[in-house]
């Protein structure tokens, strides 16, 4: 309601403003435009203002991002850019907690129309999408000999090679030229034909209209000195001196020295050959594309450079990268992380075995107090691994985060101190989304702990929730948020910020630039896991000595939303659950060449019981199974530590216990049918064969048998062969004596 009748205000006061206004919303969808907006915009299609402004100018959605940022900080923010039309100024007004105010003034005006080619004194001609020539002004005429309308027929080659020369058809023969092109809306192109070699020098006439194009223009001596540079080159390079400069001393990363180069391209070498490289200006990464052209001048030879601004394809390129590097460190991750929690089972579980009987009055009592905690902080650790490979075990439940974050204050105010204050602001009909409670409630405490630790002076810590709807993709940084309902969690600090050197790395696992002993930097990358593994997004938005803002979005939870698949299993078998013969296995079970085939000393050595002949065995187990009262456990692990921890403690608890090394060997012990088993406890990924198919094969003939699946890997990744396995339980590693017991306890009963 305040919305419209902001709306309605704004209509009154500016829809006859000469100015360009618009309204958008927090996340850049226009809300409202004036008369003036609408007549430069394009308001086709996509209702976000960077989308309409694509015609424009280019690259909107960076030049938006950067004004928002520092209206946030600020309040009100501006930026004057450069476009074929002329030069605009963009302003940016914070408008409480509703969005922005935009105003779009046009400084000056440009050549990018059939009025303002007609009357310069350079050949230019507009060429549409499909090579047609849409206009040609007089001195282009002049030059052919007449009005062309296509493009083979101007040019004696296809295609053209923007910042080459190029033989025109010209009025008495082939005309050599140098090639500039512009591109402008709906694919079209305005090209321009510079004086290439021994033609007449421009005048400064020609000269001041070459200093006004919006393509960046250099030219350059035998010494690599720039002997001329239009505005949109200096721009570029950020240097008003530029001329008189030499060239290596404006670019550099080339790979080899910037004088070759040129020298190369003197000789005639590699003309036309486009290089990438950065600008040497200290106020941001600037990435050029640079085409070179050769030219005769009465005083020898020259260079004329056509310079693109290729930041943005670098980016492009950089954010690729980054997602590959982050997709391999979230593999290795989640294997480290299963390699460890494998060996912290043995370390603990034998610490386990040997607190057993003791107190604290026990010499050894501290010493392995101090391993199993330390243990414990590993496996914390190790969890964070999981977290960031998206490999973390959640349990997702319908929230409603003014509930959720309401429960959070007091350890939020408590983690913050007293110097820096906490100000929680929702939505006032907030909705729901499904999320892990407990992961979400870490994700949020890690970011105000990050704030926390940026405002060493102290401050306000902002946590700000809203409804969010998208009507078009949300294409920010290297993620596409689609359109839709999401609620957008935003966690803003006034600190220290972050460089913009260091902003593409902070979701890396172990980057950190907190002091040492201060963090292990696990806590940004545990949350970026975990929020992309609820199906959210994360962005962040800084200024150097201005603050952060985090924003997560999160997609609205409706009742007839499809819930994110539970990887816990039921007690009972689901009645559409695929039976053995639907996972493609043999009823007969019958795969006699991949069975072990050892002898009666070794099966007995596996089972820790002493026999003679392997058909004794059932009558021993049996045996033991009445004298102590437990149930029969067949213990299936591949590491050797694992299994005698997980043996001896079970033993401990009064079960028997048959052990296996690998899947093979366990089906090998279940072929004496008068083996009574209760338990199958097993670990699923094992080298050969792995534990959902070996129980598939095996509950066969005993079908009655309940299942425990250990694993160093998280339950919802190997949740999918689970689902399958009847009367199974999930037990993460690392676990704990009385974990194991208990949910083997459990199962039996």
């Amino acid at each position: 309601m305040r919305r419209e009748r902001f709306r309605g205000v704004l209509t009154d006061l500016a829809e006859d403003d000469s100015t360009a206004v618009v309204l958008t919303d927090p996340d850049g969808a226009v809300i409202y435009r004036n008369r003036a907006a609408d007549q430069l915009l394009d308001t086709t299609g996509i209702d976000a203002l960077s989308s309409q402004l694509s015609d424009v100018f280019a690259a909107p959605a960076s030049v938006l991002y950067r004004l928002q940022g520092r209206a946030q900080a600020k309040g009100t923010a501006r930026e004057e850019v450069n476009t074929a039309r002329g030069r605009l100024r963009v302003q940016a007004h914070l408008v409480r907690n509703d969005g922005f105010l935009w105003r779009i003034d046009q400084l000056s005006h440009g050549g990018a129309g059939v009025q303002v080619g007609e009357h310069i004194s350079l050949p230019m001609m507009t060429v549409s999408k499909t090579g047609t020539v849409l206009f040609m002004n007089e001195a282009a005429r002049n030059l052919l000999g007449g009005r062309e309308t296509t493009l083979d027929r101007v040019f004696t080659e296809l295609p053209i090679q923007p910042g080459t020369i190029m033989h025109v058809s010209g009025r008495d023969g082939k005309v050599p030229a140098l090639v500039c092109e512009i591109p402008t809306t709906a694919g079209r192109r305005e090209i321009y034909l510079l004086p290439p070699s021994s033609a007449p020098e421009l005048s400064s006439e020609e000269w001041a209209f070459i200093d006004g194009l919006p393509v960046p223009l250099l030219k350059l001596d035998v010494a690599g000195r720039i002997t001329m540079a239009n505005r949109r080159a200096r721009d570029l390079l950020g240097d008003c001196d530029a001329i008189g400069s030499l060239m290596a001393d404006q670019v550099e990363g080339l790979g080899r020295p910037v004088s070759e180069w040129l020298r190369e391209a003197h000789s005639g070498r590699h003309l036309g050959r486009s290089e990438i490289v950065r600008a040497t200006r200290l106020d941001e990464d600037v990435f050029i594309q640079i085409s070179l052209a050769q030219i005769t001048e009465e005083n020898g030879t020259a260079l004329v450079a056509v310079l693109q601004d290729a930041t943005e394809l670098k980016s492009l390129e950089a954010q690729f990268v980054q997602s590959q590097k982050m997709e391999a460190i979230g593999q290795l991750a989640g294997g480290v992380a299963h390699d460890f929690n494998n060996l912290l089972t043995a370390i603990s579980g034998h610490c386990d075995l040997l607190m057993m009987g003791r107190d604290e009055q026990d010499p050894a009592y501290s010493d392995l107090s101090q391993i199993i905690q330390n243990a414990n902080r590993a496996a914390a650790l190790v969890r964070q691994l999981l977290a960031f490979s998206r490999k973390q075990t959640l349990r997702p439940e319908s929230l409603l985060l003014t509930d959720s974050l309401s429960d959070l204050t007091h350890l939020l105010n408590r983690l913050v101190g007293e110097k820096i204050s906490l100000q929680l602001d929702h939505d006032v009909a907030l909705l729901p989304i499904r999320a892990d409670r407990r992961q979400l409630d870490q994700v949020i405490m890690n970011l105000v702990v990050n704030a926390r630790d940026a405002m060493q002076d102290g401050g306000t810590v902002r946590v700000e929730t809203r409804n969010v709807v998208l009507e078009s993709a949300l294409l920010r940084d290297r993620a596409s948020v689609p359109a839709g309902e999401y609620v957008a969690i935003r966690v803003i600090d006034q600190g220290t910020g972050i460089p913009a050197d260091k902003i593409g790395k902070i979701f890396e696992p172990f980057f950190t630039t907190k002091k040492a002993g201060k963090g292990t930097g696990l806590g940004l990358s545990m949350a970026y896991g975990i929020v992309k593994q609820m199906g959210g997004y994360i962005f962040v938005d800084s200024l150097l000595d201005q603050g952060t803002t985090f924003t997560l979005y999160f997609p609205v939870s409706r009742d007839e939303d499809t819930p994110f698949e539970d990887a816990e299993a039921t007690d009972a078998q689901p009645e559409d659950a695929p039976t053995a013969s639907d996972a493609g296995i043999d009823p007969a079970g019958q795969e006699a060449s991949t069975l072990l085939k050892t002898d009666a000393a070794s099966l007995a050595s596996s089972t820790g019981i002493q026999v003679s002949d392997a058909s004794q065995i059932a009558p021993v187990i049996a045996q033991q199974h009445e004298d102590e009262g437990g149930g029969v456990v067949l213990l299936v692990e591949d590491e050797a530590p694992v299994r005698a921890f997980a043996s001896r403690a079970l033993r401990m608890r009064g079960f028997a216990v048959l052990e296996a090394d690998c899947a093979e060997q366990a089906l090998q012990i279940l072929d004496d049918t008068a083996l009574k088993v209760d338990v199958f406890v097993t670990d699923v990924i094992m080298p050969g064969m792995d534990g959902p198919t070996w129980v598939a094969k095996a509950l066969i003939d005993r079908p009655d048998v309940k299942v425990v699946f250990v694993s160093g890997y998280a339950e919802d990744s190997v949740s999918d062969h689970q689902a399958r396995i009847p009367n199974s339980v999930f037990l993460p590693k690392p676990f704990s004596l009385t974990d194991l017991t208990a949910t083997v306890n459990e199962q039996m009963h």
